[in-house]
C-alpha cells in the first residue's frame, strides 16, 4: 500500500515538473531570441522604418542613417543614433515624445536595409552587397557569385567595422559577418 501511495505521488510531482520545465525552456528561447534581435548596433547607411501607432505624420519609412549616424526625426530633430539598438532607438523616441507631443506614444522601428558588407579576392564578383541576418563567410561567397577555383579554404580574414585597428582577424567559412565586414579571401597555392 505504502509504495501504491509513493508511486502515486512520484506520477504527481514529474507531472507538475514537465509544463515547469516546458515554461523554462520557452523564456530560455525567447530571451535568447530577443538578445540576439537586440544586439544589432545601427551604423551609418542602415535604413529605417519608423512607425508611431495612430500618428501618420510621427511614422516614417526609409529613413537612411547618415555618414554620422544621425537621422532627422520630426519634433524631436536629429538624433544621434550610430552604436544603439533597434531597442534603443526605440525608447529614444518613445521618451523624447512622451508628454511633450503625445500621452502615451507606441513606436516601432525597424530594419529595413542594412548596410552592406564587402567581399574581395578569390570570390567570381567582388564588391559589396546588402547584409541579411544569419551571414557567414560561407553564404558572403556564394552572394559573390561563388568562390574560384584556387580559392584557399584557409587563408581567410575579416576586417570587423568596428576595430579602430582594422586588423585582419583569420576565420572560417562558418564564422558571422557582420554590415560593413570586409572579407578577404586569398588564393591557394597547392
Amino acid at each position: 500500500m505504502l509504495l501504491i501511495v509513493l508511486s502515486a505521488l512520484c506520477r504527481s510531482a514529474v507531472a507538475q515538473e514537465a509544463p515547469q520545465a516546458d515554461a523554462d525552456a520557452w523564456k530560455a528561447q525567447a530571451v535568447s531570441a530577443s538578445t540576439a534581435y537586440s544586439s544589432y548596433r545601427l551604423g551609418a547607411g542602415d535604413v529605417l522604418n519608423i512607425v508611431v501607432f495612430g500618428e501618420d505624420d510621427l511614422s516614417k519609412e526609409k529613413i537612411k542613417l547618415t555618414d554620422a549616424g544621425t537621422l532627422s526625426y520630426p519634433v524631436l530633430g536629429e538624433l544621434r543614433v550610430l552604436g544603439l539598438t533597434v531597442g534603443d532607438l526605440e525608447r529614444v523616441i518613445t521618451e523624447g515624445l512622451r508628454g511633450r507631443y503625445l500621452v502615451n506614444p507606441r513606436v516601432s522601428v525597424q530594419v529595413a536595409e542594412y548596410r552592406p558588407f564587402y567581399i574581395n579576392g578569390m570570390v567570381e564578383k567582388p564588391g559589396g552587397y546588402p547584409y541579411q541576418p544569419g551571414l557567414t563567410v560561407r553564404k558572403a561567397g556564394s552572394i559573390a557569385g561563388g568562390f574560384r577555383e584556387r580559392a584557399s579554404s584557409s587563408k581567410m580574414y575579416v576586417i570587423r567595422e568596428n576595430d579602430p585597428n582594422n586588423k585582419a582577424e583569420k576565420v572560417n567559412m562558418n564564422t558571422l559577418i557582420n554590415p560593413g565586414d570586409i572579407v578577404t579571401i586569398e588564393e591557394s597555392f597547392f
